[in-house]
């Protein structure tokens, strides 16, 4: 029995389930729908969130609920206990606090320091979530953004720049725990997971980080008697790993993870929370792969003339799609050429950056002369990179008058554009520049590790043509673990 209200999912298609309700996810909805049907168990974690807030008031309303118990979700789920959760495990996360009025809230910022991340305790998808970067922005949000009270407190939390996201997803029967994969997104963390490209396995950190991290899932998974899936947000910051928090249900991962190594995680999860072990299904090692796939995420900018390009903590995606190949470059590559964006193998490559990515932005400048590029940037950029042995000419901003930057992407004389802001007024400012690339299909990087999987990426289509294999072919695809 199906219960779910979208008409775009494959669950409400008619032969998928054996009996369908097109009904609201809401506590009246599905308790009259658990009147009529008398089902023996009710399955939550393979909804999402929305299904998820609802165990607690189906368990205590007598709704048997199948995986993981009501008590222990609410554990991850609710700030206070799960901070207990952490502090058992000794395990970090980042500075936070819970502001139910405006001066709640500035006394917690100004504790933790700006810039802060700010969300409604009460929302989807990271909307109305905001990293603030001063008091005045603060008290805008909210006043005007949000309304916050003891009933829909705002959480505040520090941002973590220059930190690196990791998504892991694994699976539990309550004793066992087996990792699906750790996924490292390729964007900072800040961005919403939902919107940043991700390569599993993880690319760029150290065997001992990712170990510590597979640890502390595990230990998660155990503490939050997890029967079924678990979803875990990590950041890395100078080596040191932090909880972003955990959904003790499917992520929007699963299908990747699954379709990467072979398995699928989902019905694995079912027959775990229907009273199977980890070892009764064969399936107690965390599968080792030769391949590296890349998910990036698909966006609709060009219906929407007035939503800003530049990613942030509110999810902005509508799909996703995903490129497989033995090496990252070619990988990420076919990510992009999988989302419709051009990617020019030759021309003039446009660099602005944010003081604190000037450091990084000299081996971009470097790569992309080694690959043939020729380079502009805006003027703070151009002398730091000219000063670092860098051949690059100088462009006004838009701000600064004519001939500017737009007017030669807008003439065709741009390939590529990498830009990163920090500041409100700065993104004010550069938002025609990011509109403009989006109107005229150029690959547009954000952040500087965007930048650097992108030049990755065009190394290698400029070194070897892509080949395309399909899935099957891939040697250590697994179709081992029998789900009878």
């Amino acid at each position: 029995i199906m219960v779910n209200c979208n008409p775009e999912t494959v669950s409400t298609d008619y032969d998928t389930s054996d009996r369908l309700y097109f009904e609201p996810v809401t506590f009246e909805d599905v308790m009259n729908i658990v009147r009529v049907e008398k089902p023996d168990g009710v399955i939550v974690q393979l909804g999402g969130q929305t299904p998820l807030k609802l165990a607690l008031e189906l368990m205590n309303a007598g709704v048997p609920i199948i995986g993981t118990n009501p008590v222990d979700i609410d554990r991850a789920e609710n700030r206070k206990l799960f901070k207990e959760v952490l502090e058992k495990l000794g395990l970090r996360q980042p500075s936070n606090g819970t502001a139910v009025s405006y001066q709640d809230a500035c006394e917690i910022a100004k504790d933790i320091g700006y810039p802060v991340v700010v969300r409604p305790s009460y929302v989807l998808g990271g909307r109305a979530m905001e990293i603030v970067y001063s008091q005045d922005r603060l008290e805008y949000y909210m006043k005007h953004a949000v309304k916050a009270s003891p009933e829909h407190p705002v959480l505040i939390d520090d941002f973590l720049s220059d930190a690196i996201e990791i998504d892991v997803d694994a699976i539990s029967d309550g004793k066992d725990v087996v990792i699906g994969g750790v996924m490292e997104h390729i964007e900072e963390a800040g961005i919403h997971s939902g919107d940043s490209a991700c390569s599993l396995p993880a690319f760029s950190l150290t065997s001992n980080i990712i170990d510590k991290i597979k640890q502390q899932t595990c230990a998660l998974a155990r503490e939050l008697k997890v029967i079924g899936l678990i979803n875990i947000q990590f950041a890395v910051k100078d080596k040191t790993i932090f909880i972003i928090e955990v959904n003790p249900r499917a992520s929007r991962t699963i299908p990747f993870v699954s379709k990467t190594i072979g398995i699928p995680l989902a019905k694995i999860a079912a027959r775990v929370m229907a009273g199977k072990s980890l070892k009764e299904l064969g399936f107690t090692k965390e599968i080792i792969f030769s391949h590296i796939a890349v998910k990036e995420s698909v966006f609709p900018f060009n219906k929407f003339q007035d939503v800003d390009v530049l990613l942030g903590p509110e999810m902005k995606s509508t799909g996703e799609v995903m490129g497989i190949d033995t090496l990252f470059g070619r990988a990420f590559a076919k990510s992009q050429l999988a989302t419709g964006v051009n990617l020019p193998l030759e021309g003039i490559a446009f660099i602005s950056v944010k003081d604190s990515d000037k450091t990084k932005a000299i081996s971009i400048g470097k790569g992309l002369e080694q690959l043939g590029y020729h380079l502009i940037a805006t003027r703070g950029t151009a002398d730091y990179l000219e000063k670092n042995g860098i051949k690059v000419k100088s462009i006004n901003k838009v701000k600064e008058g004519s001939p500017h930057i737009v007017e030669a992407i807008e003439a065709k004389k741009v390939a590529i554009v990498i830009n990163t802001v920090f500041g409100e007024q700065s993104i004010k400012d550069s938002f025609s520049l990011r509109r403009s690339s989006l109107n005229h299909n150029l690959p547009y990087c954000t952040t500087m590790a965007g930048a650097s999987a992108l030049m990755g990426a065009l190394k290698a289509i400029k070194e070897d043509d892509l080949t395309i294999t399909s899935i099957q072919e891939y040697g250590s695809y697994n179709k081992s673990v029998p789900v009878n």
